[in-house]
């Protein structure tokens, strides 16, 4: 999610639905195939390779016509494709095996960035120097759920109990309440986005990562369809021309950047963006079609254990082989 800033500033304003289908004029093949994709947010760095697929008609290449939509609200866009308004979205692994586990009809098609961008991120003031300094602090989430599995495991592998530390629901004002020290510690800053911010800003950070203090690794941002009617022809193609806009990315950062800025320049030309990009080249994911099942299973089994979910989904059930 961004801060979830998770997170066009990058400083979260408004929700506009804004339909983003920027393609040149008599360059669609009347027999492509249509397809909707709903973001996770409004269009960012993080979304790299589909933003570079549409504006260089690698899309196109492959049969398809992609309309990209922002959502009105973040919480939205799997449950949409779950109710079959919208033919794919963007979403976490986290928040899909969360939403197989309450029977939504869900898949995973592709992985857009294949690392975690969360962090449990504070100040680099010299006040607290590892996550054993936390205890007795206040960490600022914006969304409640499962922080004590990610937090409370993180705590745990330095000695701190979960009920040491004091959580704080402080909505989407993360960069802002750890800045003005209305919490020692922010669950939801991302690595590529509210460091730069803070930085920006005057605010040096330090993160802590959960995949080095104990919970497992996972995707941040997967493609979801609908696990009843979807198109494995369709998501297919989707997957190559992701992947070919991905390659063009990584060998060539600077023109990809450029590219990606044309497509909206007012509110993704900026410095946040700039550094925002360079961290995140290292994120995505160069094999969008592939897929580990096993370390599936195993971030599955961390939620169930951690009673995030009542039941542990098979991978294998919602993570077809296309």
């Amino acid at each position: 999610m961004f801060t979830k800033n998770k997170k066009g500033s990058i400083v979260r304003k408004g929700w506009l639905t804004i339909l983003l289908a920027f393609i040149p004029l008599g360059v669609i093949a009347e027999d492509n195939k249509s397809i909707t994709l709903m973001l996770d947010w409004f269009v960012n760095p993080n979304h790299g390779p589909i933003v570079i697929a549409q504006e260089r008609g690698y899309f196109n290449e492959q049969g398809l016509t992609i309309t990209i939509q922002e959502p009105a609200d973040p919480s939205l866009p799997a449950k949409l494709v779950a109710a079959n308004n919208v033919d794919l979205a963007i979403s976490y692994q986290t928040s899909l095996t969360i939403d197989v586990a309450e029977k939504l009809p869900l898949i995973r098609a592709s992985t857009l960035i294949s690392t975690p961008l969360n962090t449990l991120m504070v100040l680099d003031n010299g006040k607290i120097n590892s996550l054993a300094d936390l205890k007795g602090k206040k960490i600022g989430i914006a969304i409640a759920g499962n922080e004590e599995a990610t937090v409370g495991t993180m705590l745990k592998s330095v000695g701190v109990a979960f009920n040491e530390v004091e959580i704080i629901n402080i909505g989407w004002a993360l960069s802002s309440s750890l800045a003005s020290g209305k919490v020692d510690a922010i669950w939801g800053g991302l690595r590529n986005f509210e460091t730069n911010q803070l930085a920006i800003e005057g605010y040096p950070s330090k993160a802590f990562y959960p995949e080095e203090h104990g919970v497992p690794t996972y995707d941040e941002l997967v493609v979801v369809a609908n696990a009843n009617n979807y198109d494995a022809d369709a998501i297919r193609k989707f997957n190559n021309a992701i992947e070919k806009a991905t390659t063009y990315i990584v060998n060539h950062p600077q023109d990809a950047w450029e590219e990606f800025v044309a497509y909206s320049p007012d509110t993704l030309n900026n410095e946040l963006n700039k550094r925002a990009w360079r961290d995140t080249l290292t994120r995505f994911d160069l094999r969008p079609a592939a897929v580990d099942l096993q370390r599936y299973d195993h971030f599955t089994q961390f939620l169930y254990e951690n009673k995030i979910i009542s039941s542990a989904p098979k991978a294998s059930d919602f993570v077809p082989t296309l």
